[in-house]
């Protein structure tokens, strides 16, 4: 067995943030009645909400703006596209979006499957997630996956963020593990697979959306969770 400890990470790659947060949001835009206030397409907010995500994200771990202000500020961006200046309802949507988000289950096809099949071989699991702390174990919890994870390993208690080193070592030692005994299975080739690859580990990348590959050549690429059991 060339790895013992195998570290995931969770939104995007196990978690199906994608399928989750669409579900969150239209729970949020019926119940706010935001057609009435003016945000006239759902698919348009959902759309734009999820590029001011991906983009305030891209700065949060980077470091050019703190966790609160993604919270609020990907939510009055969304309705400010559509002349809704509410910082109140901005406000209120953000602290409502990540009570319900975290309820949801979807996850992707052979998640549960996998992570039983590597429990039971003798495998190690843990998770490395820039994700809120809060609001990742209660994804856990719903979607009954906690019970897998020796270890979860969050930017909070790390005091650091993927990709930079500092996580990546710091999840060796809250394991107890060994860099070459252990490797990062996750979606994002920044934070996960380079970041992980720029700490010294081995990485396996879980290209669920087949994108394209360039600058960077991870030990395995897959294109679903079932390959693991070929590498594993």
């Amino acid at each position: 067995m060339q790895y013992r400890h195998l570290f995931f990470d969770l939104d995007h790659t196990l978690w199906d943030f994608e399928v989750n947060s669409k579900e969150t949001l239209q729970e949020l835009y019926d119940t706010n009645n935001l057609a009435g206030r003016g945000v006239t397409s759902f698919e348009e907010f959902f759309n734009n909400y999820s590029a001011h995500n991906h983009r305030l994200w891209d700065r949060y771990t980077k470091g050019f703006i703190k966790q609160e202000e993604l919270r609020w500020k990907r939510m009055w961006l969304a309705l400010l596209d559509f002349k809704v200046a509410d910082d109140v309802l901005s406000r209120k949507l953000s602290v409502e979006f990540l009570q319900i988000l975290p309820t949801k289950r979807n996850i992707f096809p052979y998640t549960i499957e996998i992570l039983e099949y590597l429990k039971n071989k003798g495998y190690i699991l843990h998770l490395i997630t820039n994700g809120f702390e809060q609001v990742q174990y209660g994804k856990l919890k719903n979607s009954n996956m906690e019970h897998y994870f020796s270890k979860v390993i969050t930017s909070e208690m790390a005091s650091s963020l993927k990709p930079n080193k500092e996580i990546f070592d710091y999840a060796l030692e809250k394991a107890g593990a060994k860099m070459e005994e252990s490797i990062m299975i996750g979606d994002n080739i920044e934070a996960d697979i380079k970041g992980a690859m720029n700490a010294g580990w081995d990485a396996i990348f879980v290209n669920h959306i087949n994108a394209a590959v360039k600058d960077v050549k991870p030990k395995y690429i897959i294109y679903n969770l079932e390959e693991l059991e070929r590498i594993f």
